[in-house]
């Protein structure tokens, strides 16, 4: 059965091992999308879609028991549905990405819309899979559950200390573990792999994900969540596979490196096929429209300069708060554990004689951190080959320096 909405000869599959119509749950294939008012006309007199003639009731006028202040968005039209497609933001993220237009690209409410959507029209529930490597993030597991779909856990090596880019060591894929849960299990759909890794903080290297993209056994999809890959070095994203895999799906947010974790938006690049499908099962007017109007802001010339330079920043205070918690470790504080290849490091608090990472301790020093001292870091003790481990969000020169003040403290009190 066919994609709707697209001609079913338009994309011949690569690689040839890989069939999207055996891997969209047969409801999904023959799913007619919701087709709303906007899809049809998006000028005139819009009488189509039973909006509010007169426009919002958010008052533009501040009176003396109301400090509000003038919001130029109240300008917008905002009694009228959004854009149902969005195709001005899609084509900023084609160009930004180098892929090569809006049909490679879907817009969700932020990245777990994306996670949530693809379980739903890939994986059958009480009868198919998705395949996670912890330690990972927490979201596939969730909505797997929601979803009623299995989860088969391959994790990360454990052991070691973090290679160069992932390629070896510790927080690296077993590849040939992932293949062998391949070989025993049919029923996987997805397999999701973060890059760089949260908690982690670790890049997978490309070879590594074209691996398993070849491997003939695996029929269905390889979902690539890379939320903090501009923290990483350039060349790193498994966006430049998408132009040769129709296998492959890249996750990415304006959460992090945009700063703009409250507008939820979420990305996802594949080719087209993929990006229909989504498109035919999202819901009609997914993304608001002052979501729209910033993220179109942020995508805009001046604004990518500016998220360049922040990200520079970024990265350089992350070497810097390194090279400071070294500063520390004499009081039983580890060197961090991940290849640092986003905007957070993880570091292992270890026992008051310094042979082994401590979940007591770290637990103490957490929570001490945090209703003590002002200062809130997230406890991972708990994830696979984590042991012990409290990751530190990269924050300004100030915010970092306080946290190395803090942690010396509450360190040497327990």
């Amino acid at each position: 059965m066919p994609i709707h909405g697209l001609s079913p000869t338009a994309y011949p599959p690569n690689p040839a091992h890989f069939d999207i119509e055996k891997v969209i749950r047969p409801n999904i294939l023959a799913l007619h999308p919701y087709r709303c008012a906007r899809d049809d006309y998006k000028e005139g007199i819009l009488l189509d879609a039973n909006e509010n003639a007169l426009g919002h009731s958010i008052s533009t006028q501040a009176s003396s028991s109301d400090a509000s202040v003038y919001d130029p968005m109240l300008d917008m039209d905002l009694h009228r549905y959004p854009d149902p497609s969005h195709d001005s933001i899609k084509t900023r993220i084609a160009a930004l990405r180098d892929v090569s237009g809006v049909d490679h690209v879907f817009l969700g409410v932020g990245s777990d819309e994306v996670i949530d959507l693809l379980m739903r029209v890939c994986v059958a529930p009480g009868k198919e899979k998705i395949l996670i490597t912890p330690p990972t993030y927490g979201m596939y597991s969730v909505c797997a559950q929601v979803n009623d779909i299995g989860v088969v856990k391959c994790p990360l090596e454990l052991s070691g200390q973090a290679g160069e880019g992932g390629t070896e060591g510790r927080f690296s894929l077993k590849v040939e573990e992932v293949k062998k849960a391949i070989n025993a299990d049919a029923s996987i759909k997805l397999i999701f792999l973060c890059s760089p890794g949260n908690p982690t903080g670790t890049k997978l290297p490309l070879e590594s994900i074209r691996t398993i993209l070849d491997y003939e056994n695996f029929k269905g999809i390889v979902v690539v969540d890379e939320a903090y890959i501009d923290f990483a070095d350039e060349g790193s994203s498994a966006v430049s596979l998408v132009k040769e895999y129709d296998n492959i799906c890249v996750m990415q947010t304006l959460s992090k490196s945009f700063g703009l974790a409250a507008i939820r938006l979420g990305v996802a690049i594949a080719k087209p096929p993929l990006i229909q499908v989504l498109t035919n099962t999202k819901a009609p007017y997914n993304i608001s429209s002052p979501t729209a109007h910033l993220a179109l802001s942020a995508l805009s010339p001046s604004s990518l300069a500016t998220m360049q330079s922040k990200i520079k920043t970024l990265i350089d205070s992350r070497a810097a708060l390194l090279k400071s918690l070294s500063g520390i470790a004499h009081l039983g504080l580890g060197s961090s554990i991940g290849s640092n290849d986003a905007n957070f490091v993880m570091v292992p608090v270890l026992s008051k004689d310094g042979s082994r990472p401590d979940n007591v301790r770290a637990q103490k020093v957490y929570k001490s951190l945090a209703e003590e001292n002002g200062v809130v870091v997230r406890f991972r003790g708990n994830e696979p080959g984590c042991e012990g481990c409290l990751r530190i969000t990269v924050g300004s020169e100030e915010e970092n320096a306080t946290v190395i003040r803090k942690l010396e403290l509450v360190l040497k009190q327990f």
